[in-house]
């Protein structure tokens, strides 16, 4: 039997009911422990999302999995992205999003809106306003690749009530939270990340916790707008698109500045984004960043990272196909969630690839998951 063949015998039997158990944030209920995560697919026209992208986040919601996070969400200011192709939040799109909400609800799943802004990385496009500035802590999209120009005070304080604007949108059209995308490079990373914050007011500085100071400042006017019982989500990596071996926090107690601060902002649940859920974060233990954030909070946690698959995102965007790695990372998958590592796991490109994922992989059906292809990416761009 070859090793393919035994991986995939083996996951056929993989009990993965631990998985299966629900979890309690607040007041939201989730009926297992699976999150598809914020996926760019380019489903949006005008910002709106369309139809068919409607359609791919309930199918994900009817084949299993407890909690759907919408792709990147450009908050209501003019510098958030520079052209259209992005999805939108704000009063033009609100039904749209709506809509999409209700279907998931419908399919038995809950539902969060993921607010980002792109600071100072450059997102192209045929279609960029003239007038079109970048704003960012420092004009850094990373070093040595300037992109606009440093934000004044007044121009992020505007930019975080953009994000307060989002989050209460969401809040009044039924979805069940938000995601704060501070993560993979972009606006609210850009200032967590020494090398592309240079400032020397009080949003920049040696310390992770100078460097915190406007990411906190945003959670914590979500958090005020949408009250205590709205599930505030935020998501970090310490890798960016750009440098995948950056690092906003150098050691375990940076880490554990970082996250007392983002919790005591308003933060509920950590979205903890990795290229590779099983790669220890640092010399001397196995554990991951997700388990190290555990770590280190009471809140919950997500893990995420090549979920059943051999080679990360930014390897498949750049044209390396993936594939199934079957029992064996399941199993190191199992092994960490019982260890205490983390309380939720997002699988992404696996759902891309088959929406009924967590369904098989529930009722024992593994080998009839339809594996994930490069070419699943261009579906609804197509």
């Amino acid at each position: 039997m070859t090793q393919a063949a035994a991986d995939r015998a083996g996951a056929a039997g993989q009990d993965i009911t631990p998985l299966l158990e629900p979890l309690q944030i607040g007041q939201l209920r989730l009926r297992n422990r699976f999150v598809m995560p914020g996926m760019q697919r380019f489903g949006c026209v005008g910002g709106a999302p369309s139809d068919r992208l409607r359609e791919y986040y309930r199918r994900r919601a009817l084949g299993g999995t407890a909690l759907v996070i919408a792709e990147a969400c450009a908050v209501d200011h003019p510098s958030s992205a520079s052209n259209g192709i992005f999805a939108r939040i704000d009063a033009s799109t609100r039904d749209a999003w709506r809509s999409c909400v209700e279907a998931v609800h419908e399919a038995g799943g809950r539902m969060f809106l993921q607010l980002w802004h792109a600071g100072a990385v450059d997102t192209g496009g045929t279609d960029v306003a003239p007038d079109f500035t970048a704003l960012s802590p420092s004009g850094l999209a990373h070093p040595g690749k300037p992109f606009g120009r440093a934000a004044t005070a007044a121009e992020l304080a505007a930019i975080r009530e953009a994000f307060v604007r989002g989050a209460v949108c969401a809040r009044e059209i039924g979805a069940d939270g938000v995601e704060v995308h501070a993560c993979h490079g972009y606006l609210l990373d850009q200032f967590l990340w020494p090398r592309t914050n240079l400032r020397t007011d009080r949003y920049g500085g040696a310390s992770i916790a100078d460097r915190a100071t406007f990411p906190a400042e945003v959670l914590q006017a979500v958090r005020q707008a949408t009250g205590p019982d709205f599930v505030v989500s935020v998501r970090i990596s310490q890798w960016k698109e750009a440098d995948y071996e950056a690092k906003i926090a150098a050691d375990a107690a940076e880490l554990g500045q970082l996250v007392s601060i983002l919790r005591a902002s308003g933060a509920d649940l950590f979205h903890v984004s990795t290229r590779r859920f099983w790669t220890p974060e640092w010399a001397g233990s196995d554990l991951g960043l997700a388990g190290w954030v555990k770590s280190l909070t009471d809140a919950p946690v997500i893990a995420v990272g090549s979920v059943g698959l051999d080679v990360d995102v930014m390897a498949t965007l750049y044209g390396q196909e993936a594939r199934p790695t079957g029992a064996s990372r399941i199993e190191d998958l199992l092994r960490r969630f019982r260890r205490g590592d983390f309380d939720l796991v997002s699988v992404g490109r696996s759902l891309i690839g088959d929406p009924d994922w967590v369904a098989k992989m529930r009722d024992g059906r593994s080998a009839q998951i339809r594996p994930f292809r490069r070419a699943d990416l261009e579906w609804l761009s197509a």
